[in-house]
């Protein structure tokens, strides 16, 4: 009786030294491989409010029981807003075999749909990915694409009337457009929709790239009266703090479709709190890691929206903010 217990200690001591000298990857395989997940964003690397996104994101995952390095691992391409590298980049994530992609903003969607119809993409911030072509419909996405719109089509009406609301005298506005952004077509036919109703000539200011975001603000804003409403698009995002600064100097009121614009200067924003968006993408991320389809997983409207506003910004072109406003503002920065 003895020896056999001997013999089972050793034979237990030799399995547990064994098990030490397995290589890592196998027994990161023993008990189920890491998952790769590719981010492919619109944004820049060190762009703020991107980065507290893919945190939020990150955050949600790991309340999911994901370990970043242990059980999922992340491949990172950010564009800065230069769709040309969006074949390159799209290349050397799906080069990787990820189970899955990210993708922010719905040029970013379309070109991994480009090179793949087959792997995963859960996406954030696309204004319309029905009419882009990126899934069939809302409530069965079909394909290999779903995520989260980045704005409700009616809530572009609301910059409207906010901005109607800030600058009474306004009567011209002009709306940044970028052509080869699909759903911007849609946000500009309900804010033309909602115009006569407040008195309010709309102007279409299409743009194609920076350079021609200066010079036709600059163009518009000669004329008096005059406000700016800028919706979602990577390339508006991606020149930020340049609009709020033309915004700034032609003395044009603004009301822009996010908060990092009115973090940057600009004058209010009424938008989803895209975190709140990320922090739910990693839901959808969990599921299909998990091996449920994007074809059956609904495209999702955000749930959360806030008004921010900056009162330094407001009171520089001598606006009288009204009361209504100040109380409607879920955030104001001094």
């Amino acid at each position: 009786m003895i020896s056999q217990h001997i013999r089972r200690r050793e034979f237990i001591t030799l399995l547990g030294g064994a098990a030490a000298a397995w290589p890592l990857a196998a027994r990161a395989q023993q008990g189920g491989s890491v998952r790769r997940v590719g981010m492919l964003s619109s944004a820049s690397a060190n762009d703020s409010a991107a980065q507290r996104s893919v945190a939020a994101f990150l955050q949600g995952l790991t309340d999911l029981g994901w370990t970043e390095g242990r059980s999922v691992r992340f491949d990172y391409r950010w564009s800065g807003g230069n769709t040309d590298l969006y074949p390159r980049y799209v290349a050397e994530l799906l080069a990787l075999t990820p189970d899955v992609v990210v993708a922010n903003g719905g040029s970013t969607v379309a070109a991994l749909q480009k090179a793949s119809r087959t792997v995963p993409i859960v996406f954030t911030g696309a204004v319309d990915p029905v009419a882009s072509g990126l899934v069939t419909s809302l409530a069965r996405p079909g394909g290999n694409a779903t995520g989260f719109i980045t704005i409700e089509q009616g809530v572009s009406g609301k910059w409207l009337e906010l901005l109607n609301e800030i600058a009474p005298l306004v009567r011209r506005v002009g709306v940044l457009r970028d052509p080869t952004t699909t759903g911007q077509a849609s946000q500009l036919g309900v804010i033309q929709a909602v115009a006569p109703s407040i008195g309010i000539q709309v102007i279409p200011l299409d743009v194609h790239d920076t350079g021609g975001i200066e010079r036709i603000v600059s163009v518009f804003s000669h004329d008096p009266k005059g406000g700016l409403i800028v919706p979602t698009g990577a390339l508006f995002a991606a020149n930020r703090e340049l609009i709020v600064t033309i915004a700034a100097r032609q003395r044009l009121p603004a009301v822009y479709s996010g908060r990092a614009y009115v973090a940057a200067g600009g004058l209010i924003s009424y938008a989803p709190v895209i975190s709140d968006q990320f922090r739910r993408a990693a839901g959808y991320v969990d599921r299909i890691l998990k091996g449920e389809k994007p074809s059956d997983l609904p495209v999702q409207a955000p749930v959360k929206y806030e008004t921010v506003l900056n009162i330094k910004t407001a009171k520089a072109p001598g606006l009288d903010v009204p009361a209504t406003v100040l109380v409607l503002a879920d955030e104001v920065i001094e």
